[in-house]
């Protein structure tokens, strides 16, 4: 108990000696614990029937970048799916229109996955493909007209244009796989070690005959020309990760959860840059309710704030509900303090750090449903200070 309020304390003088430091900037920046949450998709509006899958992005010159998938004709998972944008200038207090980024026709373009590369300013979304009228179980028992796809598109200027959609199933996709996801949520760029550069999605997959999940990731060591096949986990029963960096250029894969015995995340640790991933356990401290989930690193160890890594999701064992944002001072090791954005019903989030050093966290919340709106709560990191 001492070690734990020793933490804390620390944590607080920390975050006071920020607020201190960067006295010019407004209050939520400088230290009150000021929470802003914004309605960025209302699902019936804008000519789709439901928004879902957040992801949440910051370019190397300071812009927000928010993407959903706009189910046109329901909320299911198939269907006519199409990918969407919305830009920030201003650390996301206002917002532009919502933008298509990828439409084709009829099909499902889904699980956008973005990441900056930070030596290049340039941006990669990732995403999957099938057709609208094939459903994910008969993709997985290979009954579908087609099967899963995996696409990436970019932008070299700040997300104001994109490319075409390149195809790259067949050089991160296994022969034996079935079903496949980008993401959902961000990627990240390896910044230390001797993979510093490497450009990093987290994925997942099914092997044909088996209802098996298994995550993955991929990955690129030129700038996004070439993209590659990076390790699975060793066991199954896992899929929904995000990938953040430790220190040396170790990795910590954390990923929805399928053991209904443990209604906890799993974790799995990569020591060579993602090639492969060993030590896959449960996280006691982190409910779920079998949820994607979202992990970001706000702070390495030599900052003001010292090592800082956030975590969101549905804090339950049992719903879609209570949508908490954590942080951990130790390297994922524990995560002493929390703080609930939502109580009622939630899914799906997505963590970033703005440019300001404000946190968002983009996630799907309603009254009756978690999938009623997409939201970017706005905070300052002391909201986690107890």
């Amino acid at each position: 108990m001492f070690r734990l309020m020793k933490t804390r304390f620390s944590f607080i003088m920390k975050v006071a000696l920020i607020g201190l430091a960067f006295g010019g900037l407004n209050a939520a920046q400088a230290g009150v614990n000021q929470l802003t949450q914004t309605p960025l998709w209302e699902s019936g509006t804008g000519g789709y029937d439901t928004y879902r899958i957040p992801a949440l992005v910051v370019t190397s010159e300071g812009t927000v970048l928010a993407f959903c998938e706009g189910r046109k004709t329901g909320r299911g998972d198939a269907g006519d799916i199409d990918l969407l944008m919305r830009r920030s200038t201003d650390n996301g207090v206002s917002w532009s229109e919502q933008q298509v980024v990828w439409n084709d026709e009829g099909n499902t373009c889904g699980n956008p996955s973005p990441v900056i590369d930070q030596r290049t300013g340039v941006i990669w979304l990732f995403s999957t493909w099938n057709r609208g009228d094939d459903h994910e179980r008969q993709i997985i028992d290979q009954t579908s007209q087609d099967t899963r796809r995996v696409f990436v598109l970019s932008s070299p200027d700040d997300g104001v244009s994109w490319s075409a959609p390149r195809d790259l199933t067949a050089t991160v996709k296994s022969l034996d796989w079935t079903w496949y996801a980008t993401g959902p949520g961000s990627g990240l760029q390896l910044t230390q070690g001797p993979h510093a550069g490497r450009l990093m999605i987290a994925c997942d997959h099914i092997e044909a005959g088996t209802q098996h999940y298994y995550s993955h990731v991929i990955f690129s060591d030129d700038h996004g020309a070439t993209w590659e096949l990076g390790g699975s986990t060793p066991q199954h029963q896992v899929n929904e990760g995000e990938v953040v960096e430790l220190p040396g250029g170790r990795l910590l894969l954390n990923m929805r959860n399928y053991d209904r015995t443990k209604h906890r995340r799993q974790v799995a640790y990569s020591d060579d840059g993602g090639q492969t991933w060993t030590n896959q356990q449960f996280d006691p401290t982190l409910i779920e309710p079998i949820c994607q989930a979202s992990l970001q690193r706000y702070a390495w160890a030599d900052s003001e704030a010292g090592s800082v890594l956030l975590f969101s999701n549905p804090a339950s064992t049992d719903s879609r509900t209570n949508l908490t944002v954590r942080a951990s001072f130790d390297e994922g090791r524990s995560w002493p303090v929390q703080h609930r954005l939502h109580p009622g019903p939630s899914a799906y989030s997505d963590l970033a750090v703005f440019a300001d050093d404000s946190i968002g966290c983009l996630y799907e919340r309603g009254a009756e449903s978690p999938y009623e709106s997409i939201v970017l709560a706005r905070f300052a990191l002391t909201l986690l200070a107890p």
